[in-house]
């Protein structure tokens, strides 16, 4: 694919500095990008890059001011990341694309299924008895869908993705290779002898429209009810959602997070990667927590932004940091002070 910066320019929204007819053919990193290709510079980190870049164009703040003389054309953009999202859309190769709207022969389809207009299924894929697939829904290869599912239109499940009996899925949705949604929950009962008994999980999962979820995830089923991912959520890679969470519309999750059981995260909420949540906590709408937050209580003020383990206000947690790298030697002047006043008592 080869696009002039120019049309590049007219994708985004943007205004040219420099030679608008360079042809781009691919994107790159900013401190790789070499002819023919296009970068961006979304935080000034990275500015030096622009005066040594080779890139035939950059995507840059409106209002960027070079100090020094560069050689790429310059796209000012309002956004630089909604930007960048439309340039890779442009350059996106999606790997469904190809696949008819057709059964694969090697995959296996209950009779008792019922399958929408433009249903696409891949080989070794399974759909079990009483389930529904919705309008343009592309099953890639080895996909499993349980027995009583609901799967909304326009969805893709990419390679090994499991859906688990009984789950509930909405138009639009996302999901990765390798990421189960509805495995049973962590439920067991402790006998007087110290073993444990399994506790059935006869709930389900319910992820609600838009939903993308990455690679490598679990969603639990719930022991009762539903566990329910809200509208437009993001879950990225490695990431653990207990029984009879809710996660609110629109939260983003970045990688190796865990949401213990019954824990209700608010909408609009950003979570950093490696954060923990214990259970049964409510936490409110716009919370942001920074990565490796442990979160062990409920978050009652919206908006708030947490850091640390057990997380604190983010401002409360950078001043306490400084006080905490300065304890080593405030604990020596405090035994100084200690031995001196011990003297003064002679």
């Amino acid at each position: 694919m080869q696009i002039s910066v120019a049309k590049v320019a007219e994708l985004v929204g943007g205004t040219v500095d420099g030679d608008s007819n360079t042809l781009i053919d691919r994107p790159a990193k900013i401190e790789e990008a070499g002819p023919g290709s296009i970068s961006f510079l979304g935080n000034m980190r990275y500015e030096p890059y622009v005066y040594t870049s080779r890139a035939a164009a950059l995507l840059v703040p409106v209002d960027f001011i070079p100090r020094k003389p560069y050689q790429p054309a310059l796209i000012r953009v309002e956004e630089v990341y909604t930007a960048v999202g439309q340039l890779l859309s442009a350059f996106n190769i999606d790997p469904s694309a190809g696949l008819p709207a057709s059964i694969s022969e090697k995959a296996s389809v209950d009779e008792d299924a019922q399958l929408g207009n433009g249903v696409s299924i891949g080989r070794f894929s399974i759909v079990e008895k009483g389930t529904q697939l919705g309008t343009d829904t592309r099953l890639m290869d080895q996909v499993f869908i349980g027995a009583d599912c609901k799967i909304g239109k326009n969805c893709l499940f990419y390679p090994g993705v499991r859906i688990m009996h009984g789950s509930v899925i909405g138009d639009n949705c996302v999901i990765h290779s390798n990421t189960v949604i509805g495995g049973d929950g962590f439920g067991f009962a402790p006998r007087e002898d110290g073993s444990y008994t399994k506790v059935p999980q006869v709930g389900n999962v319910i992820l609600e429209a838009d939903v993308e979820i990455g690679t490598n995830c679990s969603v639990d089923r719930a022991t009762m009810g539903s566990t329910i991912i809200r509208r437009g959520v993001k879950l990225d890679n490695l990431i653990q959602i207990g029984h009879n969470v809710e996660i609110g519309a629109d939260t983003v999750i970045a990688s190796q997070a865990g949401v213990a059981g019954s824990t209700k995260i608010g909408p609009s909420c950003k979570v950093g990667g490696q954060a923990g949540f214990a259970g049964h906590l409510t936490i409110a709408a716009g919370s942001s927590f920074q990565a490796q937050s442990g979160i062990a209580g409920n978050v009652k003020q919206e908006n708030g932004t947490y850091f640390g383990s057990p997380a604190i206000d983010y401002g409360n947690f950078v001043r306490s940091s400084v006080v905490f790298k300065q304890l080593p030697e405030l604990a020596k002047t405090v035994a100084r002070l200690e031995k001196k006043l011990k003297e003064l008592e002679k």
